[in-house]
């Protein structure tokens, strides 16, 4: 039996979508071909009620819970929201967003009240198969990480996160140099104490630390990421259990971590983690996170989208937020959100709504038999960047800008070929 999917990036809506808005029902007609349709919603729902956290995904995201009508008019009907802004509004703020969600009827994963509950996968039944959703994110604070329950504790609320294994490969005489450098500082002179007293694991032979950064010798000087091995086995763990309860399994990953020195690039942990996810028996990766797109790599014949990029943003609608918010401005809550908006994007010259590759995305359908993908095509969308603050953000098909043309270019050297056919949609050329 054929089963079909379609697929976009980050929802970050910050207001309502009017349905039947110019371009509207051309995207709605991509996204209900597919009997799954996944989305992740890059904000909380909640109205105002709980407390700014001590630290955001950069802005502090929240919409009114009437959005998820928006997200089911679109027809979408599988979730995760797991990201880097799941926490803005601690665990108040996340602990609503998932009851808003789960009274929605949305099958969703990702977050959860503890640990289990968030990596657990998420199942969708449809006429045509059983589809598994997986979902993790990586972040920066530790403290947005759900925790595992004890015989004695419950777990603690959060997303299931994925944290890098980082180290800096130098040159044995700049290792020399950073070991001569802790010294003299004593910068590590606390640190070392408590491991002594047994609070830290002892340093690995071969790595030199200066604070919590790990440098370790090699032939040349290199950035080298890795999953945690803790938080790979977990998903290994989902997806093997997903592979006797479903038919298809998908791994969504909100990750903004790049190689080199572009956005672009993905980084070698994301590559290793949706190369085992594969290997695994996942039937294809989900990446977003950056607000742009990255390249589609086929692997064993499945699809990874390195990034789908933005589906909505909305990113300079927010009505009101946080003191911390304005803080990182210089601000208080005294000033507007246009002030601080314009304080932050220097006088609306620069940030994401400023940049077109922000608001160009694609719209993957897709379709499965016997475990096999059989046909893949692209449609390509822009976020309304001409139009003003109050209307951009909202996807419409469009052929104008190149967008298929730029995706199959950085996808070419992943050994993804995409042609664009009669209607402007990208075609992924599939081996047999």
């Amino acid at each position: 039996m054929k089963t079909t999917f379609s697929v976009v990036g980050d929802m970050l809506a910050q207001r309502r979508i009017p349905a039947g808005y110019e371009g509207y029902e051309k995207v709605q007609e991509q996204i209900t071909k597919g009997d799954a349709r996944f989305v992740n919603l890059e904000t909380t729902l909640h109205n105002g009620e709980y407390f700014g956290n001590q630290f955001s995904g950069g802005s502090y995201l929240r919409a009114v819970p009437e959005t998820l009508d928006d997200v089911k008019a679109f027809g979408f009907n599988l979730l995760s929201f797991a990201n880097n802004h799941s926490m803005d509004f601690a665990h108040g703020g996340l602990m609503a967003t998932k009851r808003y969600v789960d009274a929605a009827g949305i099958a969703n994963t990702g977050a959860g009240a503890n640990l289990d509950e968030a990596a657990a996968p998420a199942y969708l039944d449809t006429p045509a198969g059983r589809v598994a959703l997986i979902s993790t994110c990586t972040m920066d604070n530790e403290a947005a990480l759900a925790g595992k329950q004890s015989r004695r504790f419950p777990g603690r609320p959060g997303v299931n996160g994925m944290r890098l294994q980082e180290y800096i490969q130098v040159t044995e005489d700049q290792l020399r140099v950073i070991r001569e450098i802790a010294d003299a500082s004593h910068v590590n002179a606390q640190k070392d104490i408590e491991r002594a007293e047994g609070y830290f694991p002892p340093i690995p032979e071969g790595i030199a630390v200066l604070k919590d950064l790990q440098f370790k010798q090699g032939d040349e000087t290199k950035y080298i990421t890795h999953p945690h091995p803790e938080d790979m086995a977990r998903v290994e763990k989902a997806i093997y259990e997903a592979r006797m309860q479903a038919d298809y399994i998908l791994v969504s990953i909100h990750s903004h971590e790049l190689s080199g020195d572009k956005k672009e690039n993905p980084s070698d942990f994301l590559k290793e983690f949706a190369h085992r996810c594969i290997d695994a028996g996942a039937h294809a990766v989900l990446g977003h996170g950056p607000h742009l797109l990255r390249p589609l790599e086929m692997y064993k014949g499945y699809p990874i989208f390195y990034s789908l990029g933005d589906f909505v943003i909305h990113n300079e609608c927010i009505p009101f937020a946080p003191e911390e918010m304005y803080a990182k401005q210089h601000l208080t809550s005294d000033a507007t959100m246009r002030e601080l908006f314009c304080d932050r994007s220097a006088g609306y010259t620069r940030g994401l709504m400023r940049d077109h590759r922000m608001l160009e995305a694609v719209i993957p359908y897709f379709e499965m038999e016997d475990g096999k993908l059989t046909y893949l095509e692209l449609m390509p969308i822009e976020l309304n960047f001409d139009r003003p603050v109050w209307q951009s953000g909202n996807p419409r098909f469009s052929k104008e800008h190149g967008i298929i043309e730029r995706y199959a270019e950085m996808s070419a050297p992943y050994g993804c070929r995409i042609t664009v056919d009669e209607r402007g949609y990208g075609i992924v050329e599939l081996k047999q």
